[in-house]
């Protein structure tokens, strides 16, 4: 049983898959005379742009991810929150069970895309790209919550839907949960849990 629950943003709590790659992809073919097809650019799914902008060629990072933003906005009404997910933080946060994001966002990213929905409320703790050095899939970003939330990392869970979660997770040495909502795969994914509905979680925290 938890009493820490960790979650993933893009792909866990907002579907964001068409605004982030639509954008890039457009971004990309503006701004850069990069043509790709979106199938092309799913890897930079689940990894800060800071990671894999570089993978396209783009150098200038900070540049890049501002730009991304902006083309960002103009796909901000394609982005939902996903099915459950309201039902679920409210209720884990009645059951008085911790809950944070440990998200590959920047803050400004987590202020435009995630915000406006109204789910911060229920977040005690927040992890995003600028508050660490390494990044998923590396364990630092669950290690820092784990450290600025005071987690016993043997009662917590990570909650995300990509591989990168995963080994995230895993080497932070908390348990990790597959969201298969948001999963658009999960072959190689050693998950302890597979979710297929936010409601399913609730099944595994403390009363």
């Amino acid at each position: 049983m938890y009493n820490t629950i960790i979650l993933d943003v893009d792909g866990t709590l907002i579907d964001t898959e068409k605004a982030v790659l639509k954008s890039l992809q457009k971004m990309l073919a503006i701004e850069y005379n990069i043509t790709k097809e979106v199938e092309e650019l799913e890897f930079v799914w689940g990894i800060p742009g800071s990671s894999s902008l570089p993978l396209l060629g783009i150098e200038d990072t900070e540049k890049g991810d501002i730009l991304w933003n902006v083309y960002m906005k103009e796909f901000m009404d394609s982005i939902s929150v996903f099915s459950g997910i309201r039902e679920l933080l409210s209720t884990l946060h009645e059951r008085n069970i911790q809950i944070g994001i440990v998200t590959s966002k920047t803050k400004i990213e987590l202020e435009d895309d995630f915000m406006p929905f109204g789910l911060m409320k229920y977040l005690s703790f927040v992890v995003c790209a600028d508050d660490t050095v390494l990044h998923k899939p590396n364990p630092e970003p669950i290690q820092k919550f784990l450290e600025i939330s005071g987690a016993d990392p043997s009662s917590s869970i990570y909650i995300g839907d990509t591989t990168y979660d995963y080994q995230c997770a895993r080497d932070a040495g908390v348990s990790f949960g597959l969201a298969v909502w948001g999963a658009k795969k999960n072959h190689g994914i050693d998950a302890k849990h597979l979710f297929n509905h936010p409601n399913e979680v609730l099944e595994f925290v403390t009363e």
